[in-house]
């Protein structure tokens, strides 16, 4: 099978009425009305008395999911979903992905949507990102795979629907995001994962430069290289993406987005034990949110320069693996007392935040699955993020309220650097104890953004989650591309922000 996804979305038409006949047609009708809805409320959609019927089975509870079959020859099938006035984006989302998951226990291959009288543009990109998640399949390796039926066309019913263009984008960014992070460690390896990006900056028509160990050698990034080390292979290496709204003259970027990268994460010399170690394959996510955010930026035509930056290597146990008590100096000149490999993310992203912050960007941003302390504070129901910009801080929360993908921030005070002072170096890598070591790491990682330079980092607790989260059914979210196409074309985070001195 072909390691990089399909990603074409289904058909997506409109019409302003949904009738007996054309509802015949269809596998599935969803509609969503408010959880104060009267039987009035189905006069318009087709077969409107086995809506009333259903509505009638019990009282109306938002959030909760019913279904039925209409009473055509095809057997339509029927969800009907119940919202709560002024509902937020993540019930929208949470509520659009129960009833596609419900839609899903029959064959489907065409559906219509339909709001009721509860906001309905909102509700309707719920809807839609819920359904383009839905019909994207992940990757298997199954000897027998399941026959291809898929999700090709969506109809909206409704007198105006969504601008696309971004839901749309937004959708394959995260289909990209879910495939890339599901992909097996023997499947998604280093120089596996340079040819895919390699393809996809050619597709999208971005620059890209690899930078392997012999150019990073030359370039000082002795943390990125401590973690690479323990590899068999020399095939590690940084990727840089470049997209430019025009061909003039080669600028700053207004935004560089930088992703962790660790296709397989044993731990290293600090070996996890089984259960810690074996989900390890998503440690890369970081790396897909960037890249696919990059592409979903390019396809957009961002009236922005964008950089992307993606440290790509495994954390591998061997002889050659680095050790506690190593000591390695970073390309900004930073010197690091190693204390456990496992902090091996801040390793690797400190190195690529010095180098990305060499092009001077407005707005540095990185995504990685750095802490289980973020985990325990947030749960997997958000992400968190710090940044040394206080100014940025409301649109990091707003951009998660008006994405569904929430995001809670941390403090970033400077008394919290005693945790990380060494006698030895410049700065130890982590604490000896994980008391707040989602904090910590964020002092850390600050060492390598230049100063004066506004940056944010995204620590993705949520991108694995049992069951899905919001919109999304898979474990495996593709959390931080909605977030961050809403957070710079919305909250427009990356114009006039000073960071902190």
């Amino acid at each position: 099978m072909s390691l990089w996804p399909h990603l074409d979305t289904p058909r997506i038409t409109r019409r302003t009425r949904l009738n007996d006949k054309g509802a015949a047609s269809l596998n599935a009708v969803l509609v969503v009305v408010s959880d104060q809805a009267n039987p009035r409320t189905f006069a318009s959609l087709p077969e409107p008395e086995r809506w009333r019927k259903l509505h009638a089975q019990s009282a109306a509870r938002a959030g909760s999911v019913r279904s039925t079959v209409l009473a055509n020859s095809n057997q339509t099938f029927a969800v009907l979903g119940y919202l709560r006035p002024h509902a937020s984006a993540f019930e929208r989302l949470s509520l659009a992905g129960r009833m596609l998951k419900e839609a899903g226990r029959v064959t489907l291959e065409s559906l219509a949507l339909i709001v009721v009288d509860t906001e309905s543009a909102a509700t309707l990109d719920a809807l839609l990102s819920a359904a383009l998640a839905q019909a994207f399949t992940l990757p298997s390796f199954r000897s027998s795979p399941a026959p291809a039926r898929k999700l090709s066309a969506i109809e909206v019913v409704a007198d105006e629907i969504p601008e696309l263009a971004q839901v749309e984008a937004a959708a394959r960014g995260n289909n990209l995001v879910r495939w890339l992070t599901a992909l097996p460690p023997n499947k998604l390896d280093a120089p596996t994962y340079r040819k895919l990006i390699t393809q996809a900056a050619r597709d999208a028509g971005l620059t890209m430069e690899w930078l392997g160990e012999e150019a990073l050698k030359k370039l000082g990034a002795g943390a990125f290289l401590a973690v690479s080390q323990g590899n068999s292979d020399r095939l590690a290496g940084i990727a840089h993406l470049k997209y430019r709204p025009s061909r003039k003259a080669d600028v700053a970027p207004a935004v560089a987005l930088i992703g962790k990268g660790i296709l397989f994460d044993t731990g290293g010399t600090n070996l996890k034990p089984h259960r810690a170690m074996l989900d390890m394959h998503i440690d890369m996510s970081g790396s897909a949110v960037a890249l696919a955010t990059l592409l979903a930026l390019a396809e957009l035509r961002a009236p922005f320069a964008a950089d992307a930056w993606l440290a790509i290597t495994e954390n591998r146990i061997g002889p050659t693996a680095f050790k506690p008590q190593d000591i390695v100096t970073a390309s900004n000149g930073v010197t690091i007392q190693v204390i456990h490999t496992d902090a091996e993310g801040r390793m690797v992203l400190a190195d690529t935040l010095a180098l990305a912050g060499r092009d001077k960007p407005g707005l540095m941003i990185d995504y990685a699955t750095l802490t289980g302390t973020m985990v325990y504070a947030l749960t997997e129901r958000m992400s968190g993020a710090i940044t040394n910009t206080p100014a940025l801080e409301n649109k990091l929360i707003e951009a998660g309220r008006s994405s569904g993908e929430r995001v809670w921030t941390f403090p970033f005070d400077e008394d919290y650097d005693s945790d990380l002072e060494s006698k030895v170096a410049d700065v130890t890598q982590c604490a000896l104890e994980s008391k707040g070591d989602h904090i910590l790491a964020a002092r850390f990682l600050s060492r390598f953004v230049p100063k004066g330079t506004s940056w944010v980092h995204v620590d993705l607790s949520s991108v694995l989650r049992s069951g899905g989260l919001a919109h999304i059914n898979t474990d495996i979210t593709g959390f931080g591309v909605r977030y961050t196409l809403d957070l710079l074309l919305k909250q427009k985070a990356h114009e006039n922000v000073e960071a902190a001195a």
